[in-house]
């Protein structure tokens, strides 16, 4: 329908951002911008505002006009302007899945690799369904049964992201882990953390997914103050920072921001035990537990 107004996903509002940022680079007011191309300057204003579409094909004239000419830039503008409305997977279970985390999906869909250091629980791509419907019950207060079932699956659907993903390599995964989250217990399912730790085993076999552990008696490091994940993505769009609470993630985004989480996981690695080390405490717990 041509005289639908656009929804101003985040797709949406990235390409906006990067445009008016290389507007701003360029010195170029938004007036100028808009008479350049023969546009209103509302239809301008609306395209950086996430609240109307840029066709794939005014991406290179606008980024002309800027003085960007770089194809690595380019082309994956053009791209976002062609998937800005494309509707993620996760659509399906409509209300249930917040908007939010319908953001985070998009970036997490969009990524190149992630790096997350866990304190208390499993990443959720690296979780099992049983184990996912025990963490969400507990952690989603607001939550009805049903609601949390389809939590449950969603975040089983995230995980193909690891194997297989059309048009691209599979995400770049690299968990680590606090130890004392490899003795959580769930009453009456015994079995239920064994097979999670059999999964968790499994999973890091895959070539792109790194597992480690950091030990109960690891020397202090930046990870003590909470769960933190970086998410990178292709050139030219920048590197963000999740942060989850129970009330749901937030983004850190700007450059210096994100480089102190950066660092911070580099020193968090540094102080976990070396991957083969961390496969060695996981069997040996699971065996514990059988």
């Amino acid at each position: 329908m041509p005289n639908q107004r656009a929804v101003p996903t985040l797709r949406r509002r990235r390409l906006g951002e990067a445009l008016r940022k290389y507007r701003n680079t360029a010195g170029m007011s938004l007036g100028a911008a808009a008479t350049a191309l023969g546009w209103d300057e509302s239809k301008m204003s609306r395209i950086e505002t996430a609240k109307a579409r840029l066709s794939p094909g005014s991406v290179a004239p606008l980024l002309a006009l800027y003085g960007v000419t770089d194809s690595t830039v380019v082309e994956p503008l053009e791209a976002l302007a062609r998937d800005a409305g494309k509707q993620g997977w996760w659509q399906g279970y409509g209300d249930v899945v917040a908007s939010g985390y319908k953001d985070y999906l998009t970036l997490e869909s969009d990524a190149e690799s992630t790096r997350i250091y866990s304190p208390d629980l499993i990443p959720g791509l690296l979780q099992t369904t049983a184990y996912a419907r025990e963490i969400i019950a507990a952690t989603a207060i607001t939550r009805s049964p049903e609601e949390v079932v389809a939590l449950a699956e969603v975040r089983k659907a995230r995980q193909a992201i690891l194997t297989v993903r059309p048009g691209g390599s599979p995400l770049t995964f690299w968990a680590v882990i606090h130890e004392a989250v490899l003795h959580q217990r769930f009453a009456g399912q015994p079995n239920l953390m064994r097979d999670q730790l059999r999964n968790l085993l499994d999973m890091g076999e895959l070539p792109n997914i790194t597992v480690q552990i950091m030990p109960l008696t690891a020397t202090p490091h930046p990870g003590m103050l909470g769960l933190f994940e970086i998410v990178r993505f292709p050139k030219p769009w920048p590197t963000v920072v999740n942060l989850e609470n129970i009330r749901g993630g937030y983004f850190v985004e700007g450059t210096d921001d994100v480089a102190v989480f950066e660092t911070a996981f580099d020193r968090v690695v540094a102080t976990a035990l070396s991957v083969d080390d961390s496969r060695e405490i996981i069997e040996t717990t699971m065996k514990d537990r059988t």
